[in-house]
């Protein structure tokens, strides 16, 4: 099996190719023909992620090698055509697409305010070049997110560089497993996902609330991952795995009182018995409200939807767990 799966997109506008993965070319989400896949695309630049899934295999061995090889899990594009980008286990880079050429912007050892990183994650580049950017937790690196998903810790941070100053600082601290993030249109408030309580908060960038957060999203079905903001100005966001009613989550529930033997069921992987193969993402419109939701119910296309990303009327889903692109 393929160990490797996509987890965040960006579109390089520099630059054409055709994309074509491993003979696969693009799926459409909800069937019908096959897309004509002839014209090249702008659509160049995704990000891979070893998925657990799979056996526990890296390109260099074991997932011990996470941690020294990095993990890249994060790109956006910059106002200066630059790629900036977390690596889960190295930092925060800026890259430049023409050269290859890299620059470390911050260490994951160096972190902010004292406390090193642990599991860098998404990121949005605002239009005055502010990087604000997720870790996910000051305990579990990304190899053991399963862990952190099921202690429900508050241990995430909402972190912003300044590549004027060449500074960072924490924003906001005692999220759930921050994951994605979306900058309003306006980039007056930051959407948030906090995966691991199926939670979207909204965090007040400028204004008379300025510094202030609130639930954005509450109770969805399901752990939101990316969230991105789609062409009609509505926030999109992936579901990594649904929160439907199912044996399992009660389950969950009732081992609440005892964090030692939901760590063993993570540990020696018996949530893939119960895990649902369910693809699943979500439109919202600014106010919080779901509008519409999309679905492929037995995951025949695709699941564990990590992104969702637009570009010229069509929508390409990422996946943390399959090794290809799917196109609506």
């Amino acid at each position: 099996a393929n160990p490797f799966c996509f987890t965040d997109l960006v579109i390089l506008p520099v630059l054409q190719t055709c994309l074509k993965l491993s003979g696969k070319t693009e799926m459409n989400f909800f069937g019908g023909s096959e897309p004509n896949f002839s014209e090249p695309l702008h659509f160049v630049i995704f990000i891979l992620s070893t998925s657990w899934l799979y056996p526990p295999v890296c390109i260099s061995g074991t997932p011990d090698y996470e941690p020294i090889r990095g993990q890249p899990h994060g790109v956006r594009m910059d106002q200066d055509g630059n790629l900036i980008v977390v690596d889960s286990y190295l930092g925060l880079y800026k890259v430049n697409p023409k050269t290859g050429e890299k620059s470390l912007l911050l260490s994951s050892e160096q972190g902010v305010d004292g406390l090193p990183f642990k599991f860098l994650n998404g990121l949005e580049v605002s239009r005055t070049k502010l990087i604000y950017f997720m870790d996910s937790s000051s305990k579990w690196g990304r190899r053991h997110h399963r862990y952190e998903v099921i202690e429900t810790n508050h241990l995430g941070r909402l972190l912003v560089y300044d590549p004027a100053t060449r500074t960072g600082r924490t924003v906001l601290s005692g999220l759930y497993m921050a994951n994605g993030i979306a900058l309003s249109p306006d980039e007056d408030y930051i959407l948030i996902a906090e995966t691991s309580i199926c939670r979207i908060i909204c965090y007040r960038v400028s204004g008379t609330n300025a510094g202030k957060k609130e639930a954005f999203v509450d109770n969805l079905p399901g752990y939101a991952d990316n969230i991105r903001l789609s062409n009609t100005s509505l926030h999109r966001a992936g579901i990594s795995t649904v929160h439907f009613p199912s044996f399992f989550s009660p389950f969950l529930d009732a081992l609440g009182p005892y964090p030692f033997l939901k760590r063993f069921i993570v540990k020696v992987n018996l949530t893939l018995f119960f895990l649902q193969k369910y693809g699943l993402f979500l439109d919202i419109n600014d106010k919080g409200d779901i509008v519409a939701s999309f679905h492929d119910p037995g995951g025949s296309i695709t699941w564990a939807v990590s992104d969702v990303f637009e570009n010229h009327g069509k929508v390409y889903l990422g996946s943390t767990e399959l090794p290809f692109l799917v196109l609506q």
